[in-house]
């Protein structure tokens, strides 16, 4: 049996801690996560441990849904939905890699498009551009917002 991540075995210690100091929001996502990651271990053909990485996307996957799922209340005027969701966000968001913001995703994909030589392909050549730009980007900037960043700078927006 491999060894636990270190990410997941601190995620396991602060659902501990969360439990003790009966904090519902805190323990309550916790909880949640461990079974999505818990979930992506036994998918597949065979079970296995999770790496640091892995259990990362697992994260990123979740604070999506949270994103996503705020918006959706407050757009259906369900205020106190909303929060609770954006509450689960913010223990969630401790887990992640600091985000990186508009201007440093720019940054990546100009560089991608200078190295790719992607300059004057245009659109065509966004796959070749986000397959340089993904790994950098990973876990730290929303794919979404990272794709129309690349629309833009390759003359598509």
């Amino acid at each position: 049996m491999t060894t636990m991540s270190p990410l997941k075995d601190r995620l396991r210690t602060d659902l501990t801690a969360a439990m003790k100091a009966r904090d519902e929001v805190r323990s309550s996502t916790l909880r949640m996560i461990m079974t999505a990651i818990g979930n992506a271990e036994v998918a597949g053909k065979e079970k296995a441990e999770l790496s640091d990485e892995q259990v990362v996307a697992v994260l990123s996957t979740e604070a999506k849904k949270r994103r996503e799922a705020a918006t959706a209340f407050e757009d259906g005027g369900r205020a106190e939905m909303a929060e609770k969701e954006r509450a689960e966000l913010a223990v969630l968001t401790d887990y992640l890699p600091e985000q990186l913001s508009e201007e440093q995703v720019a940054d990546i994909v100009t560089k991608a498009i200078e190295q790719t030589g992607a300059a004057g392909e245009g659109m065509k050549a966004m796959g070749k551009v986000m397959g340089v730009v993904q790994p950098q980007v990973k876990g730290r900037a929303d794919g979404g917002a990272v794709a129309a960043e690349v629309r833009r700078q390759l003359g598509g927006a």
